[in-house]
């Protein structure tokens, strides 16, 4: 899986942007957020990334922030709502003015969303109105007080399906982390997890 990108802006469209690491340009849907702080390029851009895997399809998903990827990510768990309508919906309101509309049960606003009914809203409202409210939702840009390399692992145990302040939790245990390789440090993070 890929958890986050780091290289050199190819392109950048309202929803597109090609991100080049290492000569291998990848093809990354993003949401109007995240295309206006990316720079122009051929600028540097750092993605947190959702991999979405289909039968047919490998689909990359960029954020620059990881609440953004987090609420995306609660988003798409919304039953009727895919990756393409979650980037729609991050569009129309940043993650955040998105939680709190959601939290207060703002239909008025979330159906001013292209592509949210009254059905959409009430179901995001039904379903993530508690979600939004743990610990698990960043309120925080990515900076967290952990090095980039521990903020790829924490990527990566996310995409595993681990909420953010469990792995934040996991990886605070390893005292011995600075200047460990990111498999090293992740391989002793999901052994730190399996075993409690």
């Amino acid at each position: 899986m890929i958890a986050r990108l780091r290289g050199r802006l190819l392109e950048k469209s309202p929803n597109q942007a090609v991100v080049d690491v290492q000569g291998v340009g990848y093809d990354v849907t993003i949401p109007l957020s995240t295309f206006y702080q990316l720079p122009d390029p051929p600028g540097d851009a750092d993605l947190a990334i959702h991999t979405h895997v289909r039968e047919d399809a490998i689909a990359l998903y960029g954020f620059r922030t990881a609440r953004e990827k987090q609420v995306f990510e609660k988003l798409i768990s919304v039953s009727g709502i895919g990756p393409k309508l979650a980037i729609t919906v991050l569009s129309g309101l940043e993650a955040g003015e998105l939680i709190p509309a959601i939290r207060q049960n703002d239909l008025a606003r979330l159906t001013r969303i292209p592509g949210v009914g009254k059905k959409t809203a009430e179901r995001m409202v039904l379903e993530l109105r508690d979600k939004l409210s743990g610990p698990d939702i960043s309120t925080e840009p990515a900076s967290s007080g952990f090095s980039q390399p521990e903020e790829d692992v924490l990527s990566a145990l996310t995409n595993l399906g681990y909420q953010r302040a469990i792995a934040e939790r996991a990886l605070k245990t390893l005292t011995d982390r600075e200047g460990m390789a990111f498999d090293a440090m992740l391989k002793k993070s999901l052994q730190s997890l399996v075993s409690k």
